[in-house]
């Protein structure tokens, strides 16, 4: 098996890897709500925190 001579520091490792990083964020549209958001982050309709098309969070009823 394989044995490196020397440990990659986390920072030589993180200065290789910047330039891997996406230059415009990607936009998807929900098929439900129809909103606009950010891949692979949730977002909020109204009060409801939606992820994927679910709701994980229903907002708060006041009454």
């Amino acid at each position: 098996m394989a044995h490196p001579k020397w440990k990659t520091s986390k920072a030589r490792k993180r200065k290789r890897r910047t330039h891997l990083s996406a230059a415009v964020p990607q936009i998807a549209t929900c098929s439900n709500t129809g909103e606009k958001h950010v891949y692979h982050k949730a977002y909020y309709v109204g009060d409801d925190l939606y992820y994927r098309g679910k709701v994980l969070v229903k907002g708060e009823i006041e009454e």
